[in-house]
């Protein structure tokens, strides 16, 4: 029997160090790092933008040189990249590689072109002053004002790269919706259908597109080999609204044996996924967006006299079913390998007992390319240990019992959204059954915390040689696993799991790293590594919660609380500017930010109501975005957005602007709040809810600034100076002191700039600081609070309170999960309780972000990098040592390459501080105890303090 699944190379991530970087101070190097609006860098195919916008990086430059103009060369080409015309040669508006406006005329639906980009610069002869700097910080001088004579500097073309526009129209699309005709019982268990054609193919192939959607979820076959490598294709998005397709060049798997002339099939594995499947808490919802279950394929030949075949979905496929018995995203996949039926994808494939598929009505109106990268597996674990289970006795009821089977545990070291790979072989018949969980309780699998989601997939050998085989459309959060079937018992098992029998997959939304932080105390390191493994494990097509239980969604305040993190660690900003359309849409359809997006039936949770932290992600997230990237396009894409949801929380609140009505989550999860409430906080909510008004009203005037709406700017401007008036009279005794005097408050007044003038932020900031001594340096704040907690500290000249919060490591602290093992940042403060056992709350994962939002404070304040202008132009380098740590450091790719700071504590205490400025940025920079700042230009600098 052939593999099931084709075992794809991993790629690891990359090690990123200040120390690894290469100077930027050199040779005038051509563009490198060419990307298409924000997808990964490199070829873009199924492109969603008519007039996409390019970015790049020059890798070095001289001293004191910088780009005055820069040129695309735009090559036409036909699919199979063969040049229409000769290349037209275009100027470019910007010239800082930062997402350049389109300078030619909008793209058509399979438009192709091949593109290169090269800069002009000018550069000074006397070099800069402050480039290559290796000085005390007193002798640095800033960079020179102007050059006293300069010569131009091209820095040549870049490698090119190929951008490919899918179908943009809905009158491009002929696929339509086809699945099963045979009777489903919509309320029970469906088994995964397959749906198939045969054609032929009358000329040589020379180039062929296949465009891909479902409802549901699809993978496609060609010939019988797999089309891409995407997993869960076509994610989860507002279906109604916006269904996504995929676009896959197959010219390749036409034409693996010959010019592609003759007879192909092309077959598509379905499954339930996010559209119909079981998702959702409360025991969750079936069918959310239909019954009905579908492949939407269409593939276009284009032959080597220029004509095309089209061959899409419609009445004549054939619908029947395959080895997989039951798959879901929640519960795992069941799949019995006797029931394969080689070459259901080929032609010649007798699928006379196969039905005729039931037709839908075209989604060419919903139909939409995608902005973000695809999900992928992007790596591959090896057990870190393996041990058979003693078998026990489990009670039954009724005074009966039972003997559980005899289980092989599996520790993988690190949790992960995934999903396992085996490699087995066995008589015909043997069942192998895999469970998984995030962490053990009492020894064996803690599988409370997935609350109802099973967790489990089964496998039925073939039997007859080696078997090969991972789910092909479940996921879960995990980091321990068991097997029971192994064929030869658990010994057997054991010794081949250990041999590399047995595989962890990891799987997320494909996203190029960013950032790295490190430092000499190794449990902060693994606290900031926590962080960003959370959020690649809750990637997953959109931003969710937590991976591994009934749940899984896309929580707006959880991204709001974490977006400046989610920005340094990876380039999410398609995924998230995917998700926030989304996010808009719903928005529209409920009259208010929900708390999460899309937005599914959840008891509690239904309808959505109005909330501070969670709506506030409308105009938080964005704003994160841009200052990160710098890209004031999704500011104007959000801006309606982010708008609307200020005005609805000024129609809410009372004449003073206090938010002090309707229900609030307040800072949920507060570490006081009962394991069964978490809404009982030591906070007021309505304070915690106005304090977010004032930061959004505030944001949305900074938004509407950037965007030259000058009236909305002052407008929004005096709405945030109002709020935070109201919010002084109501919630302060107008000299620093809080109502209500928490860890929360003082932190969200301080970081929201509430506090009304420099003596009340100072005498806030100390009461701050005796909270924390008087707590014995642990953490009182939850989902509001945690974010900006050390910050508000570290800002009012408290940095050795924020220190001691950072590294106490009793419950609850940030360091208590790394010290009882975490390798994911917790949901709850005590998610494990000191013993060992899980909290008893039923809301209680191992993997969930929110908290580890203190991620962005050990980047900008403990490393000391952090953006000072939007797209990190100008970059803020002041770190703050303390907490008896001898060295950190933060690294970054920004939008114009990568910069670092890296410190270390040398003789005599003198700081040492090594800053990476790339070109086009430059830094200012403050060393502690500094009165004004030093501004570098590009270059590696050594300071010394």
């Amino acid at each position: 029997m052939p593999p099931l699944t084709t075992i794809r190379p991993t790629v690891p991530e990359p090690e990123i160090t200040a120390g690894g970087l290469a100077d930027p101070l050199g040779d005038l190097a051509a563009p490198t790092h060419l990307k298409i609006e924000q997808y990964l860098p490199g070829d873009v195919l199924g492109g969603a933008h008519p007039a996409p916008r390019l970015s790049w990086e020059i890798a070095s430059a001289p001293a004191g040189w910088a780009p005055t103009g820069a040129d695309l060369e735009i090559t036409r080409t036909d699919a199979a990249g063969t040049p229409l015309g000769e290349p037209e040669i275009l100027p470019l508006e910007a010239a800082d590689g930062v997402l350049a406006p389109w300078p030619a005329p909008p793209l058509a639906s399979r438009d192709r072109v091949v593109l290169r980009v090269r800069v002009t610069g000018r550069s000074s002869e006397t070099p800069d002053a402050a480039a290559g700097t290796d000085s005390d910080a007193a002798g640095t001088t800033a960079e020179a004002d102007s050059p006293a004579t300069a010569s131009p500097a091209d820095t040549g073309w870049s490698e090119p790269i190929a951008y490919e526009v899918g179908l943009l129209d809905p009158a491009d699309w002929r696929a339509l919706p086809v699945g099963p005709s045979w009777p489903e019982n919509p309320l029970a268990d469906r088994r995964p259908p397959r749906v198939r054609t045969e054609f032929d193919l009358p000329r040589p192939v020379v180039a062929a597109r296949a465009y891909i959607s479902a409802h549901g979820l699809i993978r496609a076959e060609i010939d019988g080999r797999r089309i891409g490598a995407d997993e869960l294709v076509p994610g989860w998005t507002v279906y109604g609204e916006r269904l996504i397709a995929r676009t896959y060049d197959v010219t390749d798997l036409l034409t693996a044996s010959g010019d592609g002339t003759g007879a192909h099939a092309l077959g598509a594995q379905l499954a339930d996924g996010w559209y119909r499947g079981h998702i959702g808490f409360d025991g969750g919802y079936r069918n959310l967006y239909g019954e009905d279950i579908a492949a939407v394929v269409q593939l276009e030949v284009t032959h080597d006299d220029g004509s095309r075949s089209l061959i899409a979905t419609d009445a004549d496929w054939r619908a029947g079913v395959g080895e997989i018995l039951f798959t879901d995203l929640y519960d795992g996949e069941k799949v019995d390998a006797r029931r394969v039926a080689p070459g259901w994808s080929r032609p010649g494939f007798d699928d006379s007992s196969w039905l005729p598929v039931e037709v839908g009505a075209s989604d060419a109106e919903r139909l939409v390319m995608p902005t973000d990268a695809p999900v992928r597996a992007v790596e591959t674990l090896r057990p870190v240990e393996v041990s058979v289970q003693e078998r026990r006795v489990l009670p039954l009821g009724g005074g009966e019992a039972e003997l559980s089977p005899e289980r092989v545990l599996i520790d993988f070291g690190q949790n992960i959204s995934g999903r396992l790979r085996i490699r087995v072989s066995g008589p015909a018949g043997r069942t192998i059954t895999l469970r998984h969980a995030e962490v053990l309780d009492d020894g064996v699998l803690g599988m409370r915390t997935l609350r109802e989601a099973q967790a489990t997939d089964t496998y039925t050998l073939a039997g007859g040689g080696v078997e090969e085989w991972e789910p092909a459309f479940a996921i879960h959060g995990f980091r321990y696993a068991d097997v029971t079937g192994w064929p030869g018992g658990a010994a057997a098992a054991k010794a081949a799991i250990e041999d590399g029998a047995v595989l962890a997959v990891v799987i997320h939304t494909q996203m190029e790293r960013l950032g790295a932080f490190a430092c000499s105390d190794e449990r902060v390191t693994r606290l900031h590594e926590n962080s960003r493994w959370s959020m690649r494990d809750n990637f997953v097509a959109l931003p969710t919660d937590c991976p591994q239980r009934d749940e899984r969604l896309g929580w707006t305040g959880d991204i709001q609380a974490f977006a400046p993190a989610a920005a340094f660690h990876y380039d999410c900003a398609g995924l998230l500017g995917s998700w926030l359309t989304d996010l808009a849409i719903e928005q529209r359809a409920h009259g208010t930010v929900p708390w999460y997006a899309p937005v599914i039936p959840g008891g509690f949770w239904t309808p959505p109501e109005p909330a501070a932290v969670w709506g506030d992600a409308a105009a938080v997230v964005p704003w994160e975005l841009f200052r990160a990237t710098g890209d004031a396009g999704l500011l104007e894409r959000q801006y309606d957005s982010a708008r609307a949801w200020v005005d609805l929380v000024d129609s809410l609140t009372a004449e003073d602007h206090v938010w002090d009505s309707g229900m609030q989550l307040g800072d949920w999860l507060d570490p006081s709040a009962p394991p069964d409430n978490p809404l009982q906080a030591m906070t007021d909510p309505h304070l915690v809810a106005t304090a977010f008004f004032a930061r959004s009203a505030r944001i949305v005037s900074q938004w509407a600034a950037v965007l030259g709406r000058d009236d909305d700017a002052r407008r929004y401007g005096d709405l945030a100076d109002a709020v935070g008036e109201g919010f002084r009279a109501r919630y302060t005794d107008g000299e620093g002191r809080m109502t209500s005097h928490t860890q929360c408050a003082y932190a969200l007044a301080i970081a929201f700039d509430l506090t009304g003038s420099a003596h009340n932020r100072e005498r806030a900031g100390e009461h701050l600081a005796a909270l924390v001594e008087a707590s014995g340096g642990n953490v009182a704040t939850g989902f509001a609070g945690t974010p900006v907690l050390t910050g508000a500290l570290s800002d009012t000249g408290h940095a050795d309170a924020a220190y001691r919060l950072l590294l106490e490591t009793s419950c609850p602290s940030w360091l208590y999960a790394v010290a009882m093992g975490a390798t994911t940042t917790w949901e709850r403060w005590d998610s494990m309780l000191p013993d060992g056992s899980i909290n008893p709350g039923g809301m209680t994962s191992f993997n969930h972000y929110a908290l580890g939002a203190v991620a962005a404070w050990l980047e900008r304040t403990v490393g000391g990098l952090a953006p000072a202008e939007p797209g990190y132009r100008v970059i803020e380098v002041a770190p703050v040592p303390g907490g008896g740590l001898s060295s950190a450091e933060s690294v970054h790719r920004t939008p114009y390459g990568w910069a670092a700071s890296a410190w270390r504590l040398g003789g005599g205490g003198r700081l040492e501080l090594d800053v990476v400025v790339p070109v086009g940025a430059r830094a200012r920079v403050r060393l502690p105890g500094s009165t004004a700042p030093v501004e570098l230009g590009h270059g590696r600098h050594h300071l010394v303090g």
